[in-house]
């Protein structure tokens, strides 16, 4: 113990800098414990590996002699690694900095930052787009900005994390629909005097690989006055014809009002985010969006990767032909293995097993194959849903795939999955 002294006087007595004579840090330890105990009897404990290579079809783990096949990466297009995103990066590094030090409307803006915000409007064919950390930002930043108390947003039940937290953010009227449930939209909607009527939807569900009813959904937003927006992060690039998401493999191109989406999964597979959409929107969000106005400036390495990347999306069919001819095999495949694929035709491909224990022994013995995989269960997904999500990339081969089938195949029989 010493004492603090002010004007001759003792004011207060203080322990010594030491972590554990602290009763507050022992009181956070005690609790804390508790709770680590909880997620590891409820067997979701998070197990990080390491992985000593960069992203690619094969890595190598910490600890593990050999490359294992890496099927749970959304690298879809394979450009995570790619040497001309690579060199992009690296000179992006060379002529504008690690970073910028600074937000947006401070000092953290060049050339750079521009020109990929206008690049990603005419992919998009939109009007304006502004970049993000990542799209958990963009999320964060929209509800919150946009939507008062006398607005309404309707959310589909299987929205990502970073939807239901942004609309935890705002003061809207909150509604929860069903997952892809019309019927139950339209009636919260009919039911509404809201003054700006909001649809907000995964455009492709990251757990199941299910797409959004954009059609059904567009068409109720027209008839009860709503706007539609649509996180299209494991979409944008290599869904659809052109690898322009959701809306264009639903044939319906413009048909989303707003779109929130990621450049670290298919595009580059660095980071970043974005919102594109209405001018005016934009404005508001550059002048309103706190995680926009808050947080450093995409860096400049991050943001040269994905001009790169979007050249490579944009100048040649190849990569998504490969990733959905890929898709389509591991898909037969399991089928063909007596085992349940969920999904719609998306590279997202859950091997459905039901018993949490079970997905994590399958995910485990894969690994022993040399197959890295990931095995959900509750709370990620619905109790009794437990799978081991495979997500297929344009960088694997066609014998990467039939590696993976078989492996899934002996392994399912190992366990008792198929008989």
């Amino acid at each position: 113990m010493f004492a603090v002294v002010f004007n001759g006087q003792q004011v207060r007595q203080l322990h010594e800098l030491k972590t554990g004579q602290r009763a507050g840090v022992e009181k956070l330890r005690e609790v804390l414990e508790d709770r680590l105990k909880e997620i590891k009897r409820a067997k979701t404990w998070k197990h990080e590996r390491i992985i000593t290579s960069p992203q690619d079809r094969k890595v190598r783990v910490k600890g593990v002699e050999g490359d294992f096949l890496n099927f749970c990466a959304n690298n879809y297009l394979g450009l995570s690694n790619h040497p001309e995103v690579v060199k992009a990066a690296q000179d992006s590094l060379k002529n504008y900095g690690a970073g910028l030090s600074s937000v947006r409307f401070i000092c953290g803006t060049q050339t750079l930052h521009k020109e990929l915000e206008d690049r990603l409007s005419k992919f998009h064919q939109r009007e304006d787009t502004i970049l993000y950390g990542s799209c958990f930002d963009a999320n964060a930043g929209l509800f919150e900005s946009m939507l008062t108390p006398e607005d309404a947003v309707f959310s589909d039940a299987l929205n990502h994390a970073s939807i239901i937290d942004g609309i935890r953010l705002c003061k809207a009227q909150k509604f929860r629909y069903p997952h892809r449930d019309l019927n139950e939209l339209e009636h919260l909607l009919a039911h509404s005097e809201a003054r700006v009527k909001l649809i907000v939807t995964d455009g492709v569900f990251s757990m199941d690989g299910t797409v959004a009813p954009v059609k059904g959904l567009r068409e109720l937003a027209d008839r009860y006055r709503a706007l539609l927006a649509i996180d299209d992060s494991h979409a944008t690039g290599f869904f659809g014809e052109t690898g322009r998401g959701t809306e264009e493999f639903c044939g319906l191109m413009g048909a989303a009002d707003i779109i929130c989406s990621t450049l670290g999964k298919a595009v580059s597979g660095a980071a970043g985010g974005y919102t594109t959409g209405p001018k005016e929107l934009i404005t508001l969000l550059r002048n309103v969006s706190r995680p926009y106005l808050f947080s450093n400036a995409p860096p400049p390495p991050v943001v040269g990767a994905s001009l790169k990347a979007l050249d490579l999306v944009e100048q040649s069919d190849e990569l998504r032909q490969r990733l959905a001819e890929n898709t389509r095999s591991f898909r037969e495949g399991i089928k063909a293995a007596g085992l349940t694929v969920a999904g719609d035709e998306h590279p997202i491909c859950p091997v459905m097993v039901g018993d949490a224990p079970l997905a994590v022994e399958l995910a485990s013995k894969m690994l022993l194959k040399g197959i890295y995989v990931v095995a959900f269960s509750y709370p990620v997904v619905p109790k009794g849903a437990a799978r081991v999500r495979v997500q297929i990339s344009a960088a694997h081969t066609p014998d990467d795939v039939s590696k993976a089938v078989q492996a899934f195949a002996e392994v399912s029989r190992d366990i008792g999955l198929v008989k």
